[in-house]
């Protein structure tokens, strides 16, 4: 864990500035609700620089006003900032999870296997869209198990991802995203991306197909994310891990657990 808030205050405010891309942001009481003018749902997150305790009723006013412009009843934000917040949101009767908060530190084993390449993917790269549909596929299957979904799957999935590939590209080409891609003999095979803004970027979307995981592409993709982001004057990477099991993934590869990011919703 930090010995200050300092970190914990990078990601914080890393977190209020990203959503403001693609969403509108209406404050509300200690809150911020974002939202979004795309496709991607958003949430509602303590306004930066907010202290003190936010009771339930301030809670449940957000939720209100979610309900009313429809956009999902959603929160997120970072235990240690807002360590009581937690209990607010439960009492109104949303079901809140924890993540492990991690913060690259250097160093970790990032070798990919000798039959897999990892590379980044420019706006312009025909390899896009297999490496998104692979990326998608494999969060269909949470985890790190191996298991038989490949190529079969990933190429049925590239087909019903078309509309999504432009945002993809545009984002690369502005500079607010970076997208790495894993590849096999057969072709994609997993991948991962990171936004930056500032100093500070968040890794997100590592997976692996699960027909070719338990052999360290993840690791490599990650490094290889963390490595285009120092190359860029990035400074702080950092990420939320799915599971502590994933955790103990990012851990071998440099990352190291700083705090615990929060996210409710309704329970499923």
């Amino acid at each position: 864990m930090p010995t200050s808030t300092a970190e914990l205050d990078d990601i914080e405010s890393y977190y209020d500035t990203v959503p403001r891309a693609s969403a509108t942001a209406e404050d509300l009481g200690p809150f911020t609700v974002f939202v979004s003018q795309g496709s991607f749902p958003f949430y509602a997150r303590p306004r930066l620089g907010v202290v003190g305790t936010i009771s339930p009723d301030e809670v449940s006013r957000v939720r209100a006003r979610q309900r009313e412009i429809g956009v999902p009843e959603a929160f997120e934000w970072v235990s240690e900032l807002q360590p009581d917040l937690a209990a607010a949101v439960r009492a109104t009767g949303l079901a809140v999870y924890h993540l492990p908060l991690m913060l690259y530190r250097g160093g970790g084993a990032a070798a990919p296997p000798s039959d897999v390449k990892v590379r980044v993917i420019g706006a312009e790269d025909p390899a896009l869209p297999q490496v998104q549909a692979a990326i998608g596929i494999s969060f269909g299957f949470p985890g790190t198990a191996a298991g038989s979904a490949g190529e079969r799957e990933r190429d049925a999935a590239e087909q019903d991802m078309a509309s999504a590939h432009q945002g993809t590209r545009d984002r690369i080409a502005s500079g607010m995203l970076a997208l790495v891609g894993a590849f096999a003999e057969i072709g994609a095979v997993g991948g991962g991306s990171h936004s930056p803004r500032g100093t500070v970027t968040e890794v997100t979307g590592v997976a692996t197909l699960p027909a070719y995981r338990r052999r360290g592409i993840g690791a490599a993709v990650t490094a290889l994310l963390v490595a285009d982001a120092h190359g860029h004057g990035v400074r702080s990477c950092f990420l939320s891990a799915g599971s502590e099991q994933i955790a103990r993934v990012y851990a071998r590869a440099g990352f190291e657990r700083i705090g615990t990011a929060c996210v409710a919703g309704a329970s499923d």
